[in-house]
């Protein structure tokens, strides 16, 4: 072989082996985002920022924060349903419990009291709920979808569903390891009392109470509705959400925040959030209390920023809990093509939050663009005063 034709052959060769290389590398990439294995196309549809997420998570991760109320079992009675997503499920929520229950037309939640306060949303259809105050005085009062209602802990109550078709509420505990299983039920205490204590405290006979039930009620059937009695309570335990101005309102959504200013019974704030297709809740933080997240339509995505140099991206749908430590950067981005609505729920009776773009603008110019390399124009555009929802 003459050395023209071994230079030429060798540098072909070499041409010929580092296009393959370069191949290599090409097919390998698209292999790395390959998944030929079991999967689930239901799940992964609904989480495509956990199946591939953005590179500007982190590998380490932050903690789950997300739980679907589809994963959690329901308690069925001839009356209504009940489920619940607790720390058990959702081991970061440490400071909040979500209950989630459904009573037909005549359906009762018995009476009831809790260890935590309880904090409520009606979901669908109508309820009428009871209560006394520690005067002994009486609440009663309908609620409708988007109503609010909150009961102290000790405050004794029921719930039940009303005509045409019964109702659908979310029930929010300040306490992650809640449970519906653990209340202070009627039928129970008066099953673990024995006659002559019951016929001596209600001055009656034994016999009054031969028919109490020896299992709890929990949730039962009944034709007949509740009054009241005693005089009514001068505290008003319920309040009408859509009755308000939304507190925050710009072309990418609305706010509407309900705490102790405006609904005085409360230890528990509320911001319901809507964010229009395209838009995004900007990023921000709450310095005084774990936000607790339900979704009651649509569909976003939403990044966490914790410390030790981490981020985390899920997906949420309607029925999700999301959960967010105190003080950690978050935003949520509607995804889908119809209005984002979920509720922001903390253990606080003041809601409170940072905007990460109000901070910046309020900080010495020099000091941002010197962190940030930004120019002076850039800096000058950021808002001036929140933007709550993106776009203004």
């Amino acid at each position: 072989m003459s050395t023209f034709t071994r230079r030429s052959f060798i540098g072909k060769a070499a041409v010929a082996i580092g296009s393959f290389t370069a191949l290599q590398k090409v097919v390998g990439a698209d292999r790395s985002k390959s998944d030929p294995g079991p999967a689930n196309p239901g799940l992964d549809g609904q989480n495509p920022d956990s199946i591939w997420p953005p590179p500007t998570d982190s590998k380490s991760l932050v903690q789950n924060f997300k739980y679907p109320f589809s994963f959690a079992n329901k308690r069925t009675y001839e009356g209504g349903w009940s489920r619940e997503v607790t720390i058990r499920e959702l081991p970061v929520s440490k400071d909040m419990a979500g209950v989630n229950m459904r009573l037909t037309a005549g359906g009762v939640r018995e009476l009831h009291w809790h260890t935590s306060g309880e904090w409520a949303i009606m979901l669908y259809g109508t309820a009428r709920i009871t209560a006394i105050d520690a005067d002994g005085k009486s609440f009663v009062a309908d609620v409708k979808k988007n109503d609010l209602w909150f009961f102290p802990s000790g405050i004794p109550h029921s719930i039940q569903g009303l005509n045409p078709d019964g109702c659908e509420f979310m029930l929010v505990f300040d306490d992650g390891e809640f449970s519906e299983s653990e209340t202070v039920l009627l039928s129970d205490a008066m099953a673990h009392l024995a006659p002559e204590v019951l016929a001596k405290n209600f001055t009656v006979g034994e016999k009054a109470f031969a028919n109490v039930p020896k299992q709890e009620l929990f949730i039962f059937q009944t034709e007949k509705s509740a009054a009241g009695a005693l005089g009514k309570s001068p505290k008003d335990f319920g309040f009408r959400t859509m009755e308000i101005q939304p507190t925050k309102q710009t072309k990418g959504g609305e706010i509407r925040i309900v705490d102790s200013r405006n609904f005085k019974v409360t230890t528990t704030a509320m911001a319901m959030v809507t964010v229009h297709p395209g838009g995004m809740r900007e990023l921000h933080w709450h310095p005084n209390a774990d936000e607790w997240q339900y979704y009651i339509a649509g569909k976003g995505r939403m990044t966490v920023v914790a410390t030790g140099n981490k981020a985390r991206t899920m997906d949420f749908q309607e029925g999700d809990v999301g959960y967010v430590q105190k003080t950690l950067l978050h935003y949520i981005e509607n995804t889908g093509d119809k209005d984002l609505i979920f509720l922001e729920m903390f253990k606080s009776s003041l809601y409170q939050e940072f905007s990460f773009s109000e901070w910046l603008a309020h900080t010495p110019s020099e000091l941002v663009m010197a962190h940030l390399k930004v120019d002076k124009a850039t800096y000058d555009a950021f808002p001036k005063n929140g933007i709550s929802i993106t776009p203004l």
